[in-house]
């Protein structure tokens, strides 16, 4: 699928005859919010990745006069001439309109952000051989704002870091007169879009309830309950949310094995939880293991805090404990689908693999559990055919995995396989001419550990369908 493009590109300010701001002043923001009004505030973004990118064109959409930053010169470049470094529904268009309403530009140059009220951090904070954070870059930009920015101006936290790093920030910059915010991301990949237009709530950690307030300001055009706390309950709100999540996804994964001991179905089990209100009926279906950008990063680096605090989080650690073994747990299946025992040898054995990302709606390859599995898959001397509707075969080749081809035609999956398996819950794969699928199929037996297909389809094709949790 080619990039997704902008119907226009901006320029860089240092181009423009006039202030970034002034541009084009009589456009209105996007209809997508319960206000028509364009907003004089002048608001800069550092980071275009995943997070900075949909905070950029959602502040735009709200009628802000956005400008992005990246050391990326590449990724500015591409950005400038219509293409998103990334695919995310409806992005592409919140971008254009933004772009094209002259409230939304992109450049390399930091200089800009000199006029900004309000700047917002979203860069990077991957996870460190230790498990904690990387704050480097966080604390490079904290470091080039201190020489840019006009006392009074507000550095917003948005990049997820360390329960006190917001505090360590504001000490640093309150000598120049300089005020910190925090104000974590709740987006979901392949829901950015959504998430940010339509938040579930609106965490806003500051020292100073005035200076709180002005950055909530700027959400005001959003329905959503704004929460007023400290630097260290909002950090800490988002790392425990996310933890949050990670036990329940590995909770309701071993659930799904008991099922199996007890011959009940885990659908309707957690279907029967899910009624009640106190647990909700998100999270509870199970799979190869939790994975992407978020969890595994978080769970690390909360439970790295909780050893720092002596305060450990036992229950955390039991998560990421069970999730790191979800994968052997679905090799074993395989293996037993193949060979008739959970210790069978698949030396030489051909298997179909749907899915390599780590959640339907995106390419995002990081932590996927359908690539540890397909990792173990090839350890075990497996030959793996794979496809992924948003993975190219360019993409997936920085993976390193022995015996994968990366296919672009779900049908090749099933050719001579002795087994295909279910890795990612892509909706695609439920309307699969599985017939045709089975045409050229050595063994015809579907693992589905995300129980997406539907088992009187796949009879009537001629498969035996093995489910997650589903005696």
């Amino acid at each position: 699928m080619p990039p997704s493009r902008i119907r226009a590109s901006c320029c860089s300010p240092s181009r423009t005859s006039s202030p970034w701001w002034k541009a084009n002043s009589s456009a209105t923001p996007c209809n997508r919010h319960r206000s028509s009004e364009v907003s004089d505030s002048r608001i800069g973004v550092v980071g275009v990745g995943y997070v900075g990118l949909t905070t950029a064109a959602g502040m735009a959409c709200l009628g802000h006069r956005v400008c992005a930053v990246d050391v990326d010169a590449r990724r500015i470049e591409r950005l400038r001439r219509g293409q998103l470094p990334l695919r995310e529904p409806d992005l592409d268009r919140l971008v254009a309109e933004g772009v094209a309403a002259g409230r939304l530009l992109f450049s390399t140059d930091f200089s800009p952000l000199r006029e900004c009220e309000v700047v917002f951090v979203s860069v990077p904070t991957p996870m460190s051989e230790g498990g904690d954070a990387d704050l480097s870059a966080v604390d490079e930009v904290m470091e080039q704002l201190s020489r840019l920015l006009r006392p009074d101006s507000i550095v917003v936290d948005k990049s997820t870091v360390p329960v006190g790093t917001a505090r360590r920030v504001a000490q640093r910059l309150a000598p120049l007169g300089i005020h910190v915010v925090s104000n974590p991301e709740f987006l979901r990949e392949s829901h950015a879009v959504e998430d940010f237009l339509h938040p579930a709530r609106i965490v806003i950690g500051a020292a100073s309830r005035t200076v709180g307030r002005r950055v909530a300001a700027l959400f005001d055009n959003l329905i959503a309950p704004v929460q007023h706390t400290s630097y260290e309950s909002a950090e800490l709100a988002k790392y425990a949310s996310n933890a949050f999540l990670a036990v329940k996804v590995s909770f309701i994964n071993e659930l799904a094995q008991l099922c199996e001991s007890l011959d009940a179905d885990v659908r309707d089990v957690a279907n029967c939880m899910g009624l009640d209100p106190r647990i909700g009926p998100a999270f509870l279906q199970p799979g190869p293991g939790w994975g992407g950008s978020c969890l595994p990063k978080d769970t690390a680096a909360l439970l790295h805090t909780a050893r720092r605090s002596h305060s450990p989080l036992t229950l955390v650690d039991a998560a990421v404990s069970s999730n790191a073994a979800q994968a052997e747990r679905t090799v074993r299946k395989v293996r037993r689908a193949i060979t008739g025992r959970p210790d069978g040898c698949l030396a030489g054995a051909r298997i179909g693999l749907l899915g390599l990302a780590f959640k339907a709606g995106t390419a995002d390859l990081r932590h996927s559990p359908a690539i540890r599995v397909a990792h173990e898959l090839a350890d075990a001397s497996a030959t793996l055919t794979a496809y992924d509707p948003m993975v190219s075969a360019e993409a997936a080749g920085d993976l390193q995995i022995a015996n994968l081809t990366v296919v672009d035609d779900p049908y090749l999956v099933g050719k001579a396989a002795h087994a295909v398996v279910v890795l990612t819950e892509c909706p695609q794969f439920r309307n699969l001419n599985w017939r045709e699928l089975g045409s050229s199929i050595e063994n015809p037996i579907v693992v589905d550990t995300r129980n997406l297909l539907d088992r009187e389809s796949l009879d009537r094709a001629g498969f035996t369908l093995l489910g997650n949790g589903i005696s």
